[in-house]
C-alpha cells in the first residue's frame, strides 16, 4: 500500500524527532510490504525565517494532497518578537501556523491518548498510580480560540481585550459522535466535560451531547457529565474513573496538559488531529495531523536529548485511524514497551536506578526500530 505522508519538522526537537519517527516507519514498510513517501514542508518559525509567514500556501497545497500529515513542534523565544524589537502580531506568531494548519485540513477533533506504561510506573507524579488507561477528546477548531477576539481601550480609556467562546450544536454534535465511537472500542464510559452552571455555551454543549447520545443509541456507551473544575481535581484523585474524556477547545487543552504528568512526561504523549473518524472497514483514509503533546523544547534542541517516543506513538496512531493499518500500529507500540522494559530511558523520564541506562534521541529511535 502507497501512503504519500506530509512532514512537518516545525521549530527546536520537532526535526529531530520526526527523523526518529520517519526511521520507524521506514521499518514498517518494508516489513508489510507499504510505500511511504515523505514530503518535507515548512510551518512554525521556521517558516517565518524562510519565508516571512508561519504557514506558507505550499504547505497547506501539499498536506492537504496527502493522506496524513507529521507534525514535530513549533514555536520558541525566538520569534516573540519581530525584527523591530516589539512583540510579534498573533497571526504572525509560530502558533498561527498551527492553528491555520488545523483550520485548513478541517481537523476538529483532537485525540489525546493518556496511557502510563507499567514500567513507568515510578515516574508518574501519582503515589499509587494503577492503571492509567484513558483518552481525551477536545473538540480543535471551535470556541475561545477562534470566535471573535478585540484589544481595545473603551470608554474610560482602560485596556480591554475579549474573546468569544462560540460553539453552534454541528460542531457538539461531530465531536460527540467522536467520542461515542471510539468508546465503543473500549470500555464504553464516555465523560463529558463543560461549566453548565456558569456558561451558556456550556449548557448548550450538555444538551447536544445528550441529544447525541440518546438519538444514535450507541451500544454498550454509557455517558455522565463533569464541571470542569472537578475533572481536574479527579484526574489526580483518580484517573483511572475514566475511559473517554470528551469536551471543547479550551478545557481540552487545559485537561490534556495535566493528564500529560500521569504518563511520567510529555515527551510519552502522543495525539492526532482529525478531520473524522471510522470505526468500520474503510475504503479511503482519514485525513489527520499527528503530533507529539509537548513543544518545541528550544533548550535541548539539537543536543540529542530530546524523547522522541511521543512522536513515535504519534505515527502509530497515523498507521491506525488514517491507514487502517492497526497490526503495523501495534507492532510499534510493542516495540516502544519492549525498548522501555529493557530499561532504555530519554532524560525526561530517567531516575537513575533498577538498571535503567540514559540514551539519546537517537539512539532511543534506532533501538525502537530494531525491536519492529
Amino acid at each position: 500500500m502507497k501512503k504519500n505522508i506530509a512532514v512537518i519538522g516545525g521549530d527546536g526537537i520537532g526535526v529531530e524527532i520526526t527523523a526518529e519517527a520517519i526511521k520507524v516507519l521506514n521499518k514498517i514498510a518494508v516489513k508489510y510490504n507499504h510505500e511511504f513517501e515523505f514530503a518535507h514542508v515548512l510551518m512554525g518559525g521556521v517558516a517565518i525565517d524562510e519565508t516571512g509567514v508561519p504557514l506558507p500556501e505550499e504547505t497547506v497545497k501539499i498536506c492537504k494532497a496527502s493522506d496524513a500529515v507529521l507534525l514535530g513542534a513549533v514555536g520558541g523565544p525566538k520569534w516573540d518578537t519581530g525584527s523591530d524589537g516589539k512583540p510579534l502580531q498573533g497571526h504572525l506568531r509560530p502558533e498561527a501556523g498551527l492553528l491555520g494548519i488545523r483550520a485548513a485540513l478541517g481537523l476538529f477533533a483532537n485525540i489525546r491518548p493518556v496511557k502510563l506504561f507499567d514500567v513507568l510506573a515510578d515516574s508518574c507524579v501519582l503515589k499509587n498510580p494503577g492503571k492509567i488507561d484513558l483518552i481525551i477528546v477536545r473538540e480543535l477548531i471551535g470556541g475561545a480560540y477562534f470566535g471573535k477576539r478585540e484589544t481595545y481601550k473603551d470608554e474610560s480609556g482602560a485596556r480591554a481585550a475579549y474573546d468569544t467562546m462560540l460553539y453552534r450544536d454541528w460542531e457538539i454534535e461531530r465531536i460527540a459522535e467522536i467520542a461515542f465511537k471510539l468508546a465503543q472500542k473500549r470500555s464504553g464510559r464516555v465523560c463529558s466535560v463543560d461549566k453548565a452552571n456558569v456558561l451558556d455555551s456550556s449548557r448548550l454543549w450538555r444538551e447536544v451531547v445528550w441529544e447525541v447520545y440518546n438519538r444514535e443509541k450507541y451500544k454498550g456507551v454509557t455517558l455522565s457529565d463533569m464541571l470542569v473544575d472537578n475533572c481536574a481535581m479527579q484526574l489526580v484523585r483518580d484517573p483511572s474513573q475514566f475511559d473517554i474524556i470528551v469536551t471543547e477547545n479550551l478545557f481540552g487543552d487545559i485537561l490534556s496538559d495535566e493528564a500529560s504528568v500521569l504518563t511520567g512526561s510529555l515527551g510519552m504523549l502522543p495525539s492526532a488531529s482529525l478531520a473524522g473518524i471510522c470505526t468500520d472497514s474503510r475504503t479511503e483514509s482519514v485525513i489527520g495531523m499527528y503530533e507529539p503533546c509537548h513543544g518545541s523544547a528550544p533548550d535541548i534542541a539539537g543536543q540529542d536529548k530530546a524523547n522522541p517516543l511521543a512522536m513515535i506513538l504519534s505515527a502509530a496512531m497515523m498507521l491506525r485511524l488514517s491507514f487502517d493499518m492497526d497490526k503495523e500500529a501495534l507492532d510499534v507500540e510493542n516495540a516502544v514497551e519492549r525498548v522501555l522494559a529493557k530499561g532504555l530511558r530519554t532524560g525526561d523520564i530517567y531516575r537513575g536506578y533498577d538498571g535503567t541506562k540514559i540514551v539519546g534521541c537517537a539512539e532511543m529511535g534506532a533501538a525502537v526500530t530494531g525491536e519492529i
